[in-house]
């Protein structure tokens, strides 16, 4: 999962209309009468403007188009000649002309009516107290909010749900597997338990303080994505009380309809993806709606010049723009190249195909491009459509969307070939350019900065030991082995990088020059968030190979984490892994939950929980099945297809 740099927000608010007393009550009989003569002064205006407009204006009955069909008023690009319910102009004229008139006279007097009754309804008005006015004012924004909840909760058309197996279970036939299971269960209720202590409802928790959390890639919005994030690893740990806890909350509580800019990609991985994975397991109707609110909320930020969306969108004005750092205003690739998956499930769950036209307009654009030896740029100007900085990374920036171009095959039941063929391409560029051995013999995947390779490894990099993994059944030339092989090496190098700090804990990116190997050489590079890339790459490989050194090393990690980042209040993470005496930087990260604590579960599971020919893990660990489809496009409702 790839989390851009992030920067404070500034904004500005409208303050909410005071309706409460005066400041000065002593004047409040003053000020009542002067708001009524205001009031009726501009009800005067109104109604002389509107008298003045039906006298005064040029009478247009002589060219008024007769009897026009719904469509020439609704579609305005129809042709009347060739479309419309009554082709041509009719100009009016003769007897037409004089009933016509007469039936406009009747117009003029049935507004002068309604004047006057508008005009005797204010009067009325103004006779009543404040708290009367106040009160049928809020009346009918109850009124106006309860028809918005009731269209918001419109049933979705039926779709048939793929065949979902292994959504629980997994109990590991070893007693010893299954305690340490237990552990990390027990692990999960002590983050869950203290979120809903202490910040219920807030994004994230700040576990040391004892009070929410929140960066500006969920907007200035009490949004709930721990909730939302952890919902699916409740389910998979059969922690069916908490689940039904987050909910219950999601169905009172969860509103889009807020003044809040956020991250397109963070929202779509942790939100939607969140939300279709519980509706997948659970089978509950609340999780799909919501799945769909946001998106459609999110869909603004396709509407830029080449169609590749704007990195931030205000959920209510649909206005974007993109990070202030990030290449003289470009999109980042692992942004918007990671829609693919949860924006396909859309179309399915939906029948609207324009989820999955938005993605795949992305991806007809990118392999129209030239890529400087073969490899993507992060960065990519939605304006002009040009490559920014050329910056390649498999680490933060580009990550997840190699990622997705292999599971968009997976999720396809591996009928997307040109999805699989985009991924063999990037990767036999990022092999040939990116990865590289150490003097030490440790595999790792550095970065190319504008022609210059750089020997450092992020975090966030270490996904691909399982990515690759992943992808070694299908692979070109029968390469299976050598993919496997090549997961194994990137796992190894992970792992020192993890073993070589006093914590036993990964740092944030860690270099390969001359006698440094996989060690943190800058201060700000020393941190540990509670990262899931290294724990995802043991489960994978794991699965894969049935090594007992991949639990063996995901048991370290749970031990470490265990031991310098929990505290009473929940989990933190820490900022140097180095020190024997780490501090904390008082963060309960969303992920931790939705990812960490789930694969390090899965990791001490059978291999019938969640089985990887049956469903397909988002960037942020969100199961989504696998479609069973001939062509993906195709939506699950019978009715569309």
């Amino acid at each position: 999962m790839t989390t851009p740099a992030l920067l404070p927000l500034s904004g500005r608010r409208i303050p909410p209309l005071n309706l409460g007393p005066p400041a000065f009550p002593h004047h409040r009989a003053t000020l009542r009468l002067s708001e009524k003569f205001i009031l009726l002064l501009i009800l005067s205006a109104f109604i002389t403007l509107c008298f003045g407009a039906f006298f005064f204006l040029p009478d247009s009955s002589k060219h008024k188009r007769f009897d026009l069909g719904l469509e020439d008023v609704l579609i305005p690009h129809v042709d009347a000649s060739k479309g419309a319910k009554n082709p041509g102009v009719f100009l009016i004229h003769g007897p037409d002309e004089h009933r016509h008139r007469e039936e406009e006279e009747r117009l003029r007097n049935k507004i002068r009516a309604d004047h006057e009754k508008a005009l005797e309804e204010a009067k009325e008005k103004l006779k009543k107290s404040r708290e009367e006015i106040r009160a049928e004012i809020q009346t009918e924004k109850n009124k106006v909010v309860q028809e918005m909840k009731t269209k918001e909760k419109k049933p979705l058309p039926p779709v048939p749900i793929p065949n979902l197996i292994g959504i629980n279970g997994g109990d590991p036939e070893d007693n010893d597997i299954r305690k340490k299971r237990e552990k990390i269960k027990e692990m999960m209720k002590h983050a869950w338990d203290n979120y809903r202590i202490y910040g219920w409802g807030h994004n994230e928790l700040r576990p040391i303080a004892r009070k929410g959390h929140s960066t500006n890639i969920f907007g200035s919005s009490q949004m709930g994505a721990t909730i939302v994030d952890a919902l699916d690893t409740l389910y998979i740990m059969g922690l069916h009380d908490e689940f039904r806890d987050g909910q219950k909350w999601i169905e009172d509580t969860l509103d889009f309809s807020v003044n809040s800019e956020v991250s397109v990609f963070e929202v779509n991985i942790r939100f939607i993806g969140g939300l279709l994975a519980a509706y997948y397991l659970s089978g509950e109707e609340i999780f799909k709606i919501k799945a769909v609110q946001l998106a459609e909320k999110l869909l603004p930020a396709f509407n830029t010049p080449t169609g590749i969306p704007w990195a931030m969108v205000n959920l209510k004005s649909g206005v974007g723009r993109n990070w202030g750092w990030a290449s003289a205003g470009s999109s980042i690739l692992a942004e918007f190249g990671t829609l693919h998956m949860e924006f396909v499930h859309l179309s399915y769950l939906t029948g609207d195909p324009v989820y999955h036209k938005k993605v795949m307009h992305i991806r007809k654009l990118l392999q129209k491009m030239d890529r400087p030896n073969g490899l993507y740029p992060n960065y990519l100007n939605p304006r002009t459509g040009r490559w920014g900085q050329y910056h390649t990374s498999v680490g933060g920036l580009g990550d997840s969307f190699y990622e997705y171009l292999l599971k968009a095959w997976l999720m396809s039941d591996k009928t997307d070939h040109e999805a699989r063929k985009m991924y063999d391409d990037a990767i036999e560029a990022i092999e040939k350019h990116l990865i590289k051995k150490s003097r030490g013999g440790l595999t790792f995947i550095g970065e190319w900065k504008n022609g210059h390779l750089e020997k450092k490894m992020g975090h966030l990099a270490c996904f691909a030991g399982g990515m690759f993994a992943l992808g070694a059944d299908g692979s070109r030339m029968d390469k299976a082995g050598h993919y496997l092989e090549l997961g194994a090496e990137i796992a190894r190098t992970c792992h020192e990088s993890y073993d070589r700090t006093a914590l036993k804990l990964g740092p944030e990116s860690f270099k390969f020059d001359g006698a440094v190997e996989a060690v943190a050489v800058r201060q700000a590079e020393k941190y540990y968030i509670l990262r899931p890339e290294v724990i995802e790459t043991y489960w994978y490989l794991w699965r894969f190979t049935h090594d007992p050194r991949y639990r063996q090393w995901g048991w370290e990690a749970a031990l470490a984490i265990e031991k310098y980042c929990r505290v009473s209040g929940g989990f933190s993470g820490v900022k140097d892994v180095y020190s024997s005496t780490p501090t904390h930087d008082d963060v309960q990260q969303s992920f931790f939950l939705a990812e960490t604590l789930k694969y390090l579960y899965l990791l001490f599971s059978s291999d019938d929980l969640l089985p990887l020919d049956h469903w397909v893990f988002n960037t942020e660990a969100h199961p989504l099945p696998v479609l069973h489809l001939a062509n993906t496009t195709l939506s699950g409702n019978p009715a569309v297809r």
